[in-house]
């Protein structure tokens, strides 16, 4: 998994696990912290161990030692990751339309001035998720230099009260009414960091998270999030790669899940 730390990731490693009990078998847990030499050397491991298959979230989906691996014989299934090729079966969620829901949420909700939280934007899912946010900013008719984009070195939370301190930082015209964050700890930091310094949630600052991680609707104030599958996403992997490992007639299949946006009250009541 890319972070552990992320109960997004245990999630879907639930459900990987559900998958793999049906035919008997041990999931073995890898960590990458989000560094390709890491991920690089958990692989290698596993290889050597004679896995059945691997399923992993990689920092780059192109890189040359996950091709390498599937070459000399291992199934590999990419999870929350896509390819622009077909070289191997992935499972992922539409993230493009997860940022259109976010940002057409508060647009619908009347506000003006929106600011969207996330990064590194190394990472595919938070692009994806800012080109959606842009891309119904700017279809609703507002300039694109208007979204502020506050990027973050990490998905957590900590990086989200950072981030909510610079955004009060920001003069008062400026100040967005609403920000999107590319995860759940992200919005859950700067809903950490507004509640902390005074300010309301959400008739000050409304906010919208990612994931919908468990912790969202348990929230001092309940979180508005865009729900993935998590667990239906680890599952899905588990099945895939499980095939791949005893069909020999199995073909790659790009698997794209929906997102759905559940709103509560951090954007509620406006």
């Amino acid at each position: 998994m890319l972070d552990a730390g992320n109960p997004f990731f245990t999630d879907v490693a639930l459900g990987v696990e559900s998958a793999a009990e049906e035919q008997v078998l041990t999931v073995m847990l890898c960590n990458s912290a989000n560094r390709e030499s890491r991920e690089r050397a958990h692989v290698e491991l596993l290889e050597q161990q004679r896995v059945q298959g691997v399923l992993v979230t990689p920092v780059d989906p192109h890189a040359a030692f996950l091709d390498h691996l599937a070459a000399r014989g291992t199934p590999v299934v990419i999870v929350d990751r896509t390819r622009d090729d077909e070289a191997f079966c992935s499972v992922a969620v539409d993230d493009v339309l997860g940022g259109r829901l976010a940002v057409e949420h508060l647009l619908d909700l009347g506000h003006e001035r929106l600011a969207f939280v996330g990064g590194p934007v190394s990472i595919g899912q938070v692009r994806d998720r800012l080109r959606g946010a842009r891309e119904a900013w700017v279809d609703a008719g507002r300039p694109e230099e208007d979204l502020v984009v506050l990027e973050t070195d990490q998905l957590v939370v900590p990086e989200g009260r950072e981030a909510g301190a610079r955004l009060a930082g920001l003069a008062a015209r400026r100040r967005p009414t609403a920000a999107f964050c590319a995860n759940d700890l992200l919005a859950l930091g700067l809903l950490q960091h507004a509640i902390s310094t005074g300010r309301s949630v959400p008739e000050d600052l409304a906010i919208v998270g990612y994931d919908d991680i468990e912790f969202a609707a348990a929230a001092a104030v309940p979180l508005t999030s865009v729900r993935q599958p998590r667990h239906l996403l680890g599952r899905t992997a588990a099945e895939l790669v499980l095939s791949e490992a005893s069909d020999a007639d199995h073909r790659h299949q790009q698997v794209l899940f929906t997102p759905e946006l559940v709103a509560r009250a951090s954007t509620a009541g406006r």
